[in-house]
């Protein structure tokens, strides 16, 4: 039995199209999250392994097709981190699953060496269907020096009929000698209204389509997370208020990850708007000077931002690190006191 495959977004439609003309055997997929690097490498995937491919991609109704989207294509090995493929809805080795079921460790929040171990393994041996092999690595930034090293090896050399599809949110952490063996492809933003539309048939409420759209930095994928979250257009709107006055109680329900990174969009949008330029994330007026805050404290703030995502998937205390990235947050906002 077959099914249909669901429709890309239009502007991952159109980079499936523009990729499967051009010939490479590693490809780079690279921009901010948000644009579809994961649904745009796995589209790919679709295609090269497809029986009945077109210029546009996969037919979505051949076995080929149906077995990716069941997740059992023996020919597509998937490199993500554990937590990353539970997410998405992949299946562990039995090694890995057996660990975790048994409790004897976590899931790996990393690309493990022995998930690339086997996919290097995988890459040697003959294609099971006989429309080649593809090797699919999301995010690509999680491999650690280990893994990367191993990949590069493999990179260098690939053997038989085998594709590399790299997909990532922070290129510039990966290897250099990695990036310069994969053909680069920088992510296409979508428009303002196509991102709207597609939104608006994913379900997001037409009155919330354009704030969320901004508040995410017209990304259309980051708008689902911010819905997934909880996180509603007015709350958005009245974020930096709230901020400003230290109510740590109006983000009580917010994760570490979303707070800092809104947080991160607010001391960006205060420094544009301080220096004259238009503000992207929140509609923010410029202040006058006698309450314009401090342009050092704002980068003094901007750095710590920087260091608490670095270190903000650790086992704080979610409820002190929220009093304390707010109250961050309150004296910078009110640096010109």
């Amino acid at each position: 039995m077959t099914e249909q495959i669901d429709l890309p977004p239009p502007w991952i439609a159109s980079q499936t199209r523009q990729l499967l003309t051009q010939q490479g055997h590693a490809w780079l997929l690279h921009g901010p999250s948000g644009l579809g690097q994961y649904r745009l490498a796995l589209e790919l995937a679709r295609a090269w392994l497809c029986e009945s491919p077109s210029d546009h991609g996969a037919c979505g109704q051949c076995s080929s097709c149906h077995a990716i989207a069941v997740r059992t294509h023996a020919d597509l090995c998937v490199l993500m981190p554990e937590t990353t493929m539970m997410e998405l809805a992949w299946p562990l080795s039995e090694k890995a699953q057996a660990e975790i079921d048994d409790k004897k460790r976590k899931p790996s929040r990393e690309i493990r060496i022995d998930a690339m171990r086997d996919a290097i393994e995988f890459s040697q041996r003959t294609s099971a269907r006989g429309r080649g092999k593809v090797v699919l690595v999301y995010p690509a930034e999680q491999m650690n020096a280990i893994t990367a090293n191993a990949l590069l090896k493999t990179l260098e050399e690939p053997a038989g009929d085998v594709r590399f599809v790299l997909a990532t949110e922070s290129s510039h952490q990966l290897l250099p000698t990695i990036r310069s063996r994969c053909l680069g492809h920088a992510m296409v933003w979508p428009e303002t209204t196509v991102a709207q539309q597609w939104l608006q048939s994913q379900g997001v409420d037409v009155a919330q389509t354009s704030s969320l759209l901004k508040a995410a930095g017209g990304r259309p994928e980051d708008v689902l997370s911010l819905q997934a979250s909880g996180r509603r257009a007015e709350d958005w709107q009245r974020f930096p208020q709230a901020m400003a006055a230290g109510e740590t109680a109006f983000v009580k329900d917010w994760s570490v990850q979303h707070l800092v990174d809104a947080l991160q969009k607010l001391c960006h949008d205060t420094l544009c708007v301080l220096q004259g330029a238009e503000p992207r994330f929140f509609d923010l007026k410029r202040p006058d000077s006698a309450h314009a805050p401090s342009l050092a404290a704002l980068s003094r703030w901007a750095a710590a931002l920087k260091q608490s995502r670095s270190t903000m998937d650790h086992p704080f205390n979610a409820g002190l690190m929220q009093e304390a990235l707010v109250e961050q947050a309150r004296t910078a906002l009110n640096s010109a006191h």
